[in-house]
């Protein structure tokens, strides 16, 4: 079985990686961290660089995690693109970081973290990073 960990260079996305460790050491499994992105822009700050990369991977390796690291790029949707990887990678946690908006704005703009909580066939763990 696999912890997933839908991971973006943010606070949030920290403490869904912590997290995701600490369920993955705790049930002795692998983990998928995964970080996607639509592509439909020159700059998108939700999309990993390699030295963030290099980060989860040197934490992870440090910490005896058996890992893989899977980034999407032309996703259609960051949340369905979780929800697939979840239903087809054997997946028994899913964890993800939530950040504070209002209650309009998640009316407005929808919320990828909502959709996750509703459309994952496993568990699923939401998490607020400390600060």
């Amino acid at each position: 079985m696999t912890v997933l960990v839908g991971y973006v260079p943010t606070p949030e996305g920290e403490a869904a990686l912590r997290a995701g460790i600490d369920e993955a050491r705790l049930r002795g499994e692998r983990m998928l961290v995964v970080n996607a992105s639509r592509g439909d822009a020159y700059v998108d700050p939700r999309f990993a660089q390699e030295p963030d990369l290099a980060h989860v991977r040197e934490d992870l390796a440090a910490l005896g995690v058996e890992f893989d690291i899977r980034q999407v790029l032309g996703a259609g949707d960051a949340a369905e693109e979780i929800i697939e990887l979840a239903e087809r990678a054997d997946v028994s946690l899913v964890v993800i970081g939530l950040r504070r908006r209002t209650a309009v704005g998640k009316l407005i703009m929808g919320s990828a973290a909502q959709r996750i909580l509703l459309g994952a066939g496993c568990p699923v763990l939401a998490v607020k990073s400390a600060s």
